[in-house]
């Protein structure tokens, strides 16, 4: 049975203006306390049979490629793993050198995640980020030399300024690095952002609309296939963590601000560095709060789910009159119903109709 762990590192050397995160650009002296106290809360879970061999580890954050690589195998070394369990970390393209990677792999990672957004540097400005586009390529000869397995070149489109032309231009180039697997999300806007803070940035859903046609055609046609919303990848790729996710599979998370699911409970750490540095130090719980999901709640939830992927839902889960009403937004294939591009643009009305 699957099983996963996520691993949060909230250090980041700049704060995007998207992000709502726990991330910090200014805790650089917690890195190493923060380390061990993973290392320390890890192995408390495996004394106490809490932790069992993970299918799948996803180091996130946050810039987990800013601590020292040694360090973050270190933590990596205290999860027991199953055989062939796929290991995730995200990195920034211009944290990343071949020691880095050489280290990750001869750790147990296989999989790299990217945090490219866009390919023009006028859009990665907007947008609050601070790589060099250049550096994507360079990133990703790295990982193919390193002897990676997979990885992900994760994109953001709808930023302020961002033209047709802008958008086109980024998913050429990163078709032309030939990913195995590319994740584009449309930019949202969380509370207590820069962005929130800025209407005239506010991103159009007609023009995000637009956009996500475009990757699908432009993403579809280089072989890649997709199998949730956001997500396209050629066999084999997929990114395995992320789909225990969405089939409500069971996971730990550990780090300041980690969530963590285990038959219908879901609870998460509190939310600070220093708070969690002090809680394990101190031999205190690290969760923040928690809750029971009702099993009729838990059901519509893994519908919801299970609807953005490829996978859709049983026929049955919506009437006859919601599919009339949704006709053209769905299509019927082996007794289950699954989303048409179109319907992905409008995923939230059929999932409000879910039953």
């Amino acid at each position: 049975m699957s099983f996963g762990v996520y691993v949060h590192i909230p250090f980041c050397a700049r704060r995007c203006d998207y992000c709502a995160f726990a991330t910090w650009t200014d805790r650089g002296d917690l890195v190493e306390p923060y380390l061990a106290a993973l290392r320390a809360d890890i192995r408390a879970h495996v004394a106490d049979g809490r932790l069992t061999p993970a299918t799948s580890v996803f180091f996130g954050g946050g810039t987990p490629s800013l601590v020292p690589p040694e360090g973050l195998m270190s933590v990596l070394a205290e999860i027991p793993l199953e055989s062939g369990a796929e290991v995730t970390v995200e990195c920034n393209p211009d944290t990343v050198d071949r020691h880095l990677l050489d280290t990750y792999v001869a750790g147990g990672v296989d999989r790299i995640s990217f945090g490219v957004q866009s390919m023009v540097p006028s859009v990665l400005a907007a947008l609050g980020r601070s790589h060099d586009p250049e550096n994507v390529a360079t990133a990703v000869a790295a990982a193919r030399a390193a002897g990676l397995r997979s990885f992900n070149l994760d994109l953001i489109y709808g930023g302020a300024g961002e033209t047709v032309a802008d958008w086109e231009r980024t998913l050429d180039a990163v078709v032309d690095l030939d990913p195995p697997h590319v994740s584009a999300y449309a930019l949202t806007v969380e509370a207590g952002t820069p962005l929130a803070a800025d209407p005239a940035r506010h991103p159009d859903d007609d023009d995000q609309a637009d956009k996500y046609l475009l990757a699908e055609a432009r993403l579809t046609a280089a072989g890649l296939a997709n199998y949730e919303i956001s997500n396209w990848a050629r066999p084999g790729h997929r990114c395995r963590h992320n789909e225990l996710y969405w089939e409500q599979g069971d996971y730990l998370g550990f780090g300041c601000a980690a969530h963590s699911h285990r038959a219908g409970r879901r609870w998460w750490n509190v939310r600070t560095p220093e708070r969690y540095v002090d809680a394990v130090e101190q031999g205190r719980p690290t969760e923040a709060a928690a809750e029971d999901l009702e099993p009729e709640r838990r059901r519509i939830e893994g519908l919801q789910l299970a609807l953005r992927t490829e996978a859709g839902v049983p026929v049955e889960a919506l009437g006859a009159d919601d599919r009339e009403l949704l006709e053209g937004l769905l299509e019927e294939s082996d007794g289950r119903l699954r989303l048409t591009v179109e319907g992905r643009l409008l995923a939230n009305e059929v999932a409000v109709r879910l039953r």
